[in-house]
């Protein structure tokens, strides 16, 4: 228990507040992630005690896992706590169910932040505090992680790209002491959550059987942690940096060059790996599958049609080009699509979309598809084409295979069809005997892939 005499209510609050102000304006949207433990409510009494003279709209998320026989009452007593501050309250039931292998927590962790993902907010806001941070770098410490690991809790991480939800843990530089400290105090209730006393968690055995032994060597040691973290965070954030502009070197048009990753010493060479799968948002690997997927690429012929999944990413390589793609990109099957002159076509299952556009001197020929039904299609093999009139018409197989394009996308690409005359394939261009002559108005045809 930290007392009056090594803390005081204004040193914790002061610390909160500009930790906040360095962070938020005026306007934005906070949701607190409420659990109805300590750490969570004291969090939502310093957000509610500022609220108002900072103009910020103060709501709070509540999951209820399903996990505990309590989680009913925690439920209603987040309800209730919220109700007396004025605050609004979304509750999410889940049901978590593990595979074997998986840890219960780390499912239910990843079910909380599947919610969050979805709020509608400047910030989630997380009471995760000073003790928890030194936790979590010992724990990546015992798992071997590497240095964006050992970086352990930012105090802001974008949480999704497409939405700039952010991730605010404003009490990282309060510890667990301080924050029952202030909840006792205050009169404050909160709820406990009996599985935290159960030491076959690696956290609680931390916690309850290590720290303490810590605590009487080292008192500072979760200031001291914490700083460790911080500067490991800062080294992580310059890896980064060092991947991006290795990245900015090594590709072209989204894919890796062989050779250029090649002449990358081999640390820088993985650290680029890992940076493309984050970028990719794929889980990474563990370090003796990434030093296989180096290896093999490293000793691979520049033509070799290599293959390689990692969580949901597919790594391919053609003609000394690696590519990152979905491990499901394959094709749907598709079935003719009928073109009725719209100027634009979805074609979902070859996940992209057909623009057509009238231009001088370009294209097809329109007078020669009236009247006829003119339908999209994939490939069905057999199909001939001539996208060159000095040259005989071949097969589209044939045609393709010269392309740079990768065996893997040909059957990706639309063909369109004037009843059973193939007109159009995307990427090579018109048949012969339907291409516009100069002067006059074509329709041109262009492909957009996803």
């Amino acid at each position: 228990m930290v007392s009056s005499k090594s803390t005081s209510l204004a040193d914790i609050t002061d610390r909160f507040l500009q930790n906040l102000c360095a962070q938020v304006q005026s306007g934005d949207r906070l949701v607190v992630a409420l659990s109805g433990g300590v750490d969570s409510v004291v969090l939502l009494h310093l957000l509610a005690q500022f609220a108002k003279s900072m103009q910020l709209k103060v709501a709070a998320v509540h999951v209820e896992h399903g996990i505990s026989v309590h989680s009913g009452q925690w439920s209603a007593f987040c309800q209730k706590i919220c109700d007396s501050l004025g605050i609004s309250l979304t509750i999410h039931h889940l049901k978590i169910r593990k595979q074997p292998q998986q840890s219960l927590e780390a499912v239910a962790r990843e079910a909380r932040y599947q919610i969050y993902k979805n709020i509608r907010a400047d910030y989630v806001v997380l009471a995760q505090h000073q003790d928890d941070q030194a936790e979590t770098l010992l724990l990546q410490l015992l798992r071997g992680a590497g240095v964006k690991g050992l970086g352990a809790m930012p105090t802001i991480r974008l949480l999704d790209l497409s939405k700039n939800t952010i991730l605010f843990r404003p009490l990282l530089n309060i510890s667990r002491s301080e924050i029952l400290y202030f909840a006792e105090q205050n009169g404050l209730s909160w709820v406990t959550d009996e599985s935290n006393q159960d030491v076959s968690y690696d956290r609680n055995f931390l916690r309850h059987r290590i720290f303490p032994m810590l605590e009487e060597r080292y008192p500072a040691y979760r200031k001291t942690l914490s700083r460790s973290a911080r500067h490991l965070g800062e080294v992580a954030h310059l890896v980064d940096e060092l991947a991006r502009i290795d990245a900015e070197n090594a590709t072209i048009a989204g894919k890796l060059s062989l050779q250029k990753m090649r002449s990358l010493e081999h640390a820088r060479a993985k650290n680029l790996l890992r940076y493309l799968f984050g970028q990719h948002k794929a889980r990474l690997p563990n370090s003796r599958k990434l030093e296989e997927i180096l290896r093999q690429l490293n000793s691979i012929e520049a033509d070799n049609r290599f293959y390689f999944v990692v969580d949901n990413l597919a790594i391919r390589c053609y003609q000394g080009s690696v590519e990152f793609m979905s491990a499901e990109s394959s094709p749907a099957s598709l079935e003719p699509v009928i073109w009725q002159g719209e100027p634009r076509l979805v074609i979902k299952p070859l996940k992209g979309v057909i623009e057509f556009v009238q231009q001088h001197g370009r294209g097809i020929d329109l007078s020669k598809l009236n009247q006829r039904i003119i339908t999209i299609r994939a490939r069905t093999g057999g199909e001939r084409f001539q996208p060159d009139c000095k040259r005989p018409r071949r097969s589209l197989k044939k045609i393709l295979q010269e392309t740079k394009l990768a065996p893997w996308m040909r059957n990706t690409l639309p063909l369109l069809f004037c009843d059973d005359q193939l007109v159009w394939v995307a990427g090579i261009g018109v048949d012969c005997n339907f291409q516009i002559a100069k002067g006059n108005i074509g329709l041109d045809v262009s492909w957009h892939p996803d």
